[in-house]
């Protein structure tokens, strides 16, 4: 499943937030705030389609780069999610 996961994610993101063409692929582990993809607008973009997408919610303390900064950490994140486990520290 986490392959599907980032899949989806990474469709969402380059067709929402990265309108346009990346000079680099985008890969599953590469940094969205090193590559400046993501701002804050976009992850309150991202986080609303996880939500959609994955039924899932996320709280304020969920979203951190440890969850949220590349795909593979997104995939994770939703699948604890959806396993009912702990996605971060409080």
């Amino acid at each position: 499943m986490s392959d599907r996961i980032v899949d989806a994610v990474k469709d969402f993101i380059l067709q929402t937030i990265v309108i346009g063409v990346m000079e680099d692929p985008l890969s599953a582990d590469d940094s969205f705030l090193q590559k400046g993809i993501l701002d804050s607008t976009g992850v309150l973009e991202l986080v609303g389609f996880l939500e959609r997408q994955y039924g899932i919610a996320c709280a304020d303390h969920e979203i951190t780069p440890e969850n949220l900064d590349t795909l593979n950490a997104i995939a994770r994140f939703v699948q604890r999610k959806l396993n009912g486990q702990p996605t971060s520290a409080t």
